[in-house]
């Protein structure tokens, strides 16, 4: 190889590696609450079983009585296949009591801990035993 081919190669290593932590960036947690837990109850209006990251919206009702819309994002199908979900685990109309961790803004979304199904099962994003 020529040096100035080495230089190349060793100058387009170097940028990728400068590049790498912004590429994972969206994947950080930092925007959730991660110490704080929240349960709330609701009925689902959406389940989008969508790559990188599924998403349970739901509306539940806020204190004045009025519905208020949560949009919840969970992992991606692939993961969560081997905790037991299937695309057809949520459907709309769904009454389900979900504990999430919220964002650290006023917005109404959280990150994803468990739920209760309505007919009594309790799942997460954990692998099964």
């Amino acid at each position: 190889m020529t040096p100035m081919k080495r230089r190349l190669l060793a100058g387009c290593a170097g940028l990728l590696l400068a590049a790498s932590p912004f590429a994972t960036g969206h994947h950080s947690p930092v925007v959730f609450d991660l110490a704080t837990e929240i349960t709330l109850e609701g009925e689902v209006t959406g389940f989008r079983w969508t790559n990188p990251h599924a998403w349970i919206e739901f509306n539940v009702a806020g204190d004045a009585g009025a519905a208020e819309r949560w949009d919840i994002e969970m992992n991606g199908p692939a993961h969560l296949v081997r905790a037991g979900w299937t695309r057809s685990t949520l459907s709309v109309g769904d009454r389900v009591r979900i504990v999430a961790n919220p964002l650290r803004t006023d917005e109404t979304v959280g990150k994803f801990v468990s739920i209760v199904l309505p007919d009594g099962r309790e799942l997460n994003e954990r692998t099964r035993d």
